[in-house]
């Protein structure tokens, strides 16, 4: 049994891990920490690191970028592996987080979804067939609450195909306010903003006379969830050093 510290466990990601959790044999939450005191959990939840007691053999955090210093310090003084699911990470911070992966295991990515990870390897893999001979196009849709635009899963999209492209590409968000033609480096990134969408993904590659077009959608929160249990079993028994969702789906195949 992997004993699991859920970090934001009274938010909303939170709450879907520990619900997920109950319903497998093979990890259970020990503990929680949370500055937030206004759910029932059926385990102790602590508003500082510093007060757990609990034997952890790994951290889930669905938090805020704010709790980021004492969970690095509990994880590298109690030898704990770390998923980090927060986004929105200052360069210092991010900084911090491979500091610390000298010295534990951290899991990191900018979307928990298998789907969503395996879209770009197949679109990293595309990207190196089609060349510049395609151009590349990424739309995201998300619900009407989501504040930023671009999604950070279309920017780790952009990224992660940049790291296959023979040019250094140039991101364009917003065509309107360009009126020249479509340059061969670069990756165009749109938002769309509605209703309830989880999340959806498009990556576009079109050529002449061909247009191919690699999908995911999110129907429900829970598969990022799934996504970071799944994770944090991976982790448990990891060495120190930086990990992230191709690690993960590289052991399933």
């Amino acid at each position: 049994m992997i004993n699991i510290l859920m970090s934001g466990c009274n938010g909303r990601m939170g709450q879907v891990i520990a619900s997920l959790v109950n319903e497998r044999d093979d990890v259970q939450i020990i503990c929680g920490v949370d500055t937030f005191d206004g759910i029932k959990n059926n385990f102790p939840v602590y508003s500082d690191f510093s007060n757990i007691g609990e034997k952890v053999d790994v951290i889930i955090d669905f938090s805020n970028p704010s709790a980021l210093g004492g969970l690095l310090e509990y994880a590298v003084n109690n030898s704990v592996p770390a998923v980090l699911c927060t986004t929105g990470y200052s360069d210092e911070q991010i900084s911090d987080i491979n500091k610390a992966s000298e010295k534990v295991a951290v899991f990191r990515s900018g979307n928990m979804s298998l789907g969503i990870n395996l879209l770009i390897e197949i679109s990293k893999m595309a990207a190196k067939v089609f060349g510049s001979d395609f151009d590349i196009e990424i739309v995201e849709k998300h619900h009407n609450k989501k504040i930023d635009a671009p999604s950070g899963t279309a920017l780790m999209i952009a990224d992660e195909i940049s790291t296959v492209m023979d040019i250094e590409p140039e991101y364009v968000y917003d065509r309107h306010s360009v009126r020249k033609k479509r340059d061969k480096k670069e990756i165009g990134i749109s938002s769309v903003r509605g209703g309830t969408i989880v999340g959806e993904h498009d990556v576009i590659f079109a050529g002449d006379n061909e247009v191919i077009t690699i999908s995911h959608q999110a129907q429900s929160r829970s598969l990022f969830a799934i996504g970071a249990i799944n994770a944090a079993v991976f982790l448990a028994d990891k060495g120190a050093g930086s990990y992230n969702m191709s690690d993960l789906l590289k052991s399933r195949y």
